[in-house]
């Protein structure tokens, strides 16, 4: 399967500041994007923080008001307390600041506030109700996207949604932000990037510049994210990996997940084990499962990675230090059957280049437990 010879890319409005020394910038963002008062949406622990206490000294007067229970896997009632904080406080804008879970939820607040002022954008060419400002401190890439998703935590599952002016207009990429981030959560987040390029790099409706992009990700990741976990004081490492991470970002705009991050993202929301851990463990498996239907592509990536594609991938994995089988890190046999079954209504895994069943992706989950 080759790039699709018809296709549209679109170019999002949007602006990154990336280096050290970055976040100073903050300001200049959000005064260009005349926002007066911002929702700044964060952890409690990113808060009170060096660094969580620094940026709210530069946003000023210019913080309307701060959402601090952000938790992993985005709870849709801490959404829905997020979004009536935002009408609460009249917000005109959003700042997130720390992971992927900040970024989404940050997002999943301009996305009902846009349903909610009865005219959401619907185009590439509208402006959003709420500009978002995102300050990202892993490797998510959610700081760049248009979709968030969020999780029931009654039923367990894990959604999503979004649009075209979702995804936000400005990101600040600092990478001493980084430096306080747990090696293994650096390596999880890491692997969540690499994910990203890999499935964008045989999505069947990719660009060619998405493509491109999806494989230098790839290359930059692989190679910098030993040298973050070995040291991760090391800011030309934390510098050279989150430009990686930018380019996770920037493909998945112009592509679509498959089975691997369907599957990853259902594990999240029915186990509660992190995205990335789930990445990085079924990553290679899916690999393994595509590869016949994209040769070509999986060869592609296996020529940068330098071998066999999820032989390699595995040995990062294994390399980093992370669990290599869902088993180890709490998932049971009973989630493998849940997980299989809610498959086949993700979108994701629907969108995989080679169809998936649901003894398939049952298949899958095994070989990975």
């Amino acid at each position: 399967m080759s790039t699709p010879s018809g296709w549209t890319h679109v170019g999002y409005a949007q602006r990154i500041e990336f280096g050290i020394g970055a976040l100073q910038r903050l300001t200049d963002l959000v005064q260009a994007l005349g926002l007066r008062r911002v929702l700044l949406v964060t952890t409690a622990g990113r808060l009170s923080s060096d660094d969580g206490q620094r940026l709210v000294r530069l946003l000023g007067r210019n913080l309307g008001g701060t959402f601090a229970e952000v938790a992993s896997h985005v709870p849709a009632p801490a959404v829905q307390a997020a979004v009536l904080q935002a009408r609460r406080d009249g917000v005109d804008g959003v700042v997130s600041f720390g992971g992927g879970s900040c970024a989404d939820l940050a997002k999943a607040v301009c996305f009902f506030r846009e349903q909610e002022s009865g005219g959401p954008g619907a185009t590439w060419a509208d402006r959003p109700e709420l500009p978002h400002v995102a300050v990202p401190t892993t490797y998510s890439g959610a700081e760049l996207t248009p979709f968030f998703g969020m999780t029931d935590p009654h039923t367990r599952t894990k959604s999503g949604a979004g649009g075209p002016t979702i995804a936000p207009l400005a990101a600040v990429y600092d990478p001493a932000l980084t430096v306080d981030v747990p090696a293994r959560v650096s390596a999880e987040t890491g692997l969540n990037a690499l994910a990203h390029c890999v499935e964008l790099a045989w999505s069947p409706v990719r660009t060619p510049e998405a493509e491109a992009v999806a494989l230098e990700g790839v290359r930059r990741i692989a190679s910098a994210l030993p040298a973050v976990v070995d040291d991760p004081t090391d800011l030309d490492a934390r510098s050279a990996m989150f430009a990686g991470a930018v380019l996770g970002g920037r493909c998945l705009q112009n592509g679509s997940m498959g089975v691997h991050h369907g599957l990853s993202q259902l594990l999240g929301g029915r186990t509660g084990i992190p995205h990335g851990l789930a990445n990085a463990i079924v990553l290679p498996h899916a690999v393994r499962f595509n590869a016949d239907a994209v040769p070509a592509e999986v060869a592609r990536i296996g020529s940068v990675l330098g071998g066999d594609a999820a032989e390699a991938i595995e040995a990062l994995v294994e390399r980093l230090g992370l669990p290599t089988r869902l088993g180890d890190v709490g998932v049971d046999e009973a989630d493998l059957e849940a997980v299989a079954r809610l498959s086949q209504s993700n979108g994701n895994v629907r969108a995989n280049p080679r169809p998936v069943g649901e003894d398939d992706a049952l298949a899958i989950l095994r070989a990975a437990f």
